[in-house]
């Protein structure tokens, strides 16, 4: 019966979990804070009663959905709203991780959070996969506009014909020298300059092999 079910609020963060209640019975109260490790959530699931008499809830945001499938392995029906639309009182401007979960607890019993979508652990991986690419690709544009842009102030152009990036062109990259004397500190920096944006650009000249 809905009458018997004990309402979990849980705030979330990288090291911790702030936990709150809402009993049957109308009482909200916070049941403190736990680290945000599986052992942590067990204990806390094992010690609060039946499975099938929890429900619990956190906000969507950086930590993702580890907290969902370890509750869910627990057997825990668990929702992960969306933060932007829980309800805020006027000049409720108090804002703690104890108060926060007791929010969460006492508006999830009420029925005034709205659910987000929870991908299984293939979606995820496959959206990390494509975050990852996504990096690589910025990182990829960075390292070429240093590398240009270096040897631009160096006075270099590649041969006529040869195209920027293409294989020719790395070639001719990997096999450029310069005459500034090395013994001072511009030649020095100059010869440094130059292999880093090299290096920079070997690495990160083909992010979609390495992903």
């Amino acid at each position: 019966m809905r009458e018997k079910v004990r309402f979990l609020g849980l705030d979330v963060h990288a090291e911790t979990i702030a936990v709150a209640v809402a009993e049957p019975d109308g009482e909200v109260r916070s049941l403190g804070t736990i680290p945000n490790r599986a052992e942590s959530i067990r204990k806390l699931i094992k010690k609060l009663g039946p499975s099938d008499k929890l429900r619990a809830c956190y906000e969507a945001g950086p930590t993702g959905y580890v907290v969902y499938w370890q509750l869910a392995e627990l057997g825990i029906e668990c929702e992960v709203v969306a933060p932007t639309l829980v309800p805020v009182k006027a000049g409720d401007r108090v804002k703690t991780d104890r108060r926060d979960a007791e929010k969460l607890a006492r508006c999830y019993r009420s029925g005034d959070l709205t659910a987000v979508w929870v991908p299984d652990e293939g979606s995820e991986a496959l959206r990390d996969l494509v975050r990852a690419r996504e990096a690589a690709k910025q990182d990829q544009t960075r390292a070429r506009h240093r590398l240009s842009k270096f040897l631009l102030r160096s006075g270099q152009r590649p041969p006529t014909g040869v195209r920027p990036w293409t294989r020719p062109y790395l070639i001719w990259v990997a096999q450029l020298r310069f005459r500034r004397s090395l013994k001072s500190p511009r030649g020095r920096t100059t010869c440094m300059r130059s292999n880093t944006c090299a290096n920079e650009w070997r690495v990160w000249s083909k992010p979609s092999q390495r992903l």
